[in-house]
Parts: C-alpha cells; sequence; structure tokens
C-alpha cells in the first residue's frame, strides 16, 4: 500500500506530463494560452489553431471588395468611442460579459450571424437599431442593452434634466441609459459597415458614447488569429 507522501508523489507524476502536454504553443498573449467566456449559458474556451501552417480561406481571405460600401473604416469611427483590440476583448470577455456586466454585440444580419460567431457575442443587427423611436425592434434591441423605455416624459423633467440633474446626461425623451451595458460591437472587419452603422445609430438614439467600444477588426482579423468562433 502507497503511503501518504509516495501516493502524493505518484499523483504529481502523473499530473505532470498531462500538463506539459496541453501547453499551448501557440497562445493569445505571453502570459495568456486562452480564455473562457459564457456562451448562450455554456462556457467556450478561445484558444488560437495550433497548427502553425495554418491559413484561412474563403470570403475572409479576400483583400478587395468594391467601395463602396465595402471601404476601409476610419480607427476613430465617432466622438467618445473607444477603438479596442483582441487584448481588450480578453480582457472584456472575462471580467464583464462572464460577469453579466457587459455584452459583445455582433451588429451584424442573421444571415452572417448564422455562419459563424465570435463567442460570448448576442446578434443585435444594425437594422434593428436604426429603426425609429417605437418600433419593435429597437424596443428589443434597448431592453438586451439595459435601456428602459420611457412615456409621458414631461417638458419640465426634461428641462430638469437637461441641465445635468437626474442623470440628465444619461437619458432622453424616449430611453433611459442609467443603467446601460458597457458594449463591444463589432461585425465583419475593417471594410465592414454594419457595426459603425449600428454605433452611430446608438449614439443618435441618446446611448452613451463612453459606454460604446467598436472592434474594427471583427471577423476577419479574428480569423486572422486562428480564433475560436462558434455556430
Amino acid at each position: 500500500m502507497l503511503t501518504l507522501g509516495k501516493r502524493l508523489l505518484t499523483g504529481f507524476l502523473l499530473a505532470a506530463p498531462f500538463t506539459v502536454a496541453n501547453a499551448l504553443d501557440v497562445g493569445l498573449m505571453p502570459a495568456k494560452e486562452y480564455v473562457e467566456v459564457l456562451h448562450k449559458g455554456q462556457y467556450v474556451r478561445i484558444q488560437r489553431i495550433q497548427d502553425q501552417n495554418h491559413k484561412i480561406t474563403g470570403g475572409f481571405a479576400k483583400t478587395s471588395r468594391k467601395c463602396p460600401p465595402f471601404c476601409i473604416q476610419p480607427m476613430d469611427i465617432a466622438e467618445g468611442v473607444k477603438t479596442v483590440g483582441e487584448a481588450f476583448i480578453f480582457d472584456f470577455m472575462e471580467k464583464q460579459v462572464n460577469g453579466g456586466t457587459g455584452m459583445i454585440i455582433d451588429a451584424r444580419i442573421p444571415a452572417w450571424h448564422a455562419k459563424g460567431t465570435i463567442p460570448g457575442s448576442v446578434n443585435i443587427p444594425f437594422t434593428d437599431i436604426e429603426k425609429p423611436v417605437g418600433s419593435n425592434e429597437l424596443r428589443r434591441a434597448f431592453f438586451k442593452l439595459g435601456g428602459v423605455e420611457r412615456k409621458g416624459v414631461g417638458s419640465i423633467e426634461l428641462m430638469i434634466e437637461n441641465l445635468g440633474f437626474n442623470d440628465g446626461a444619461l437619458k432622453t425623451e424616449h430611453w433611459d441609459f442609467s443603467q446601460a451595458k458597457p458594449i463591444v460591437v463589432w461585425c465583419n472587419g475593417p471594410w465592414c459597415g454594419q457595426s459603425p452603422r449600428a454605433i452611430r445609430a446608438l449614439i443618435k438614439h441618446g446611448y452613451p458614447a463612453s459606454k460604446i467600444f467598436y472592434y474594427r477588426g471583427g471577423m476577419q482579423l479574428w480569423q486572422i488569429f486562428g480564433l475560436v468562433t462558434v455556430k
């Protein structure tokens, strides 16, 4: 019979090769091999493809598309909106998405979303956000994002809010964005106008620009880095 010390040593020796064998040659960052993010109630591990000879194929391997409409998007998409990269998203996933305090928005039309999306993303098409006040599509979109619809707001109340009282900067005549979530908005890549249109529509409706982050790289750069996608 093995003593406690021998059992612990045996367990370590059995576990050690497993740890080494499962170390990733292609990590996300120097001190981070992978992240896990909640996607539809289940954790999905995001790591890079380990085959260092892998190349992307299909539409996201293309370098040229007709412009317009597929024009290169600016780095700064709107005043107050921060453009972010993958490292920011990894951290946002672990701290905000998994904690339920932030959201990643796939702003593409449903047909694109169905082909594959970034784990942790929720599909809110830019076409829904561009709908006018009072539309069901816009109501559903803002409900997901933490916006509250306002009705019957009086002129005096609006005047007080416009002076900077009662979170006036986060409220409009039609929406209260006091509890709106920080969001990362993305689409197909630096040539795609779907997420920029969504961002501009959000701001037009009064969504706080400081709570919006633009992932310009989108699906194209996500796949170039060999990162996991889900359908």
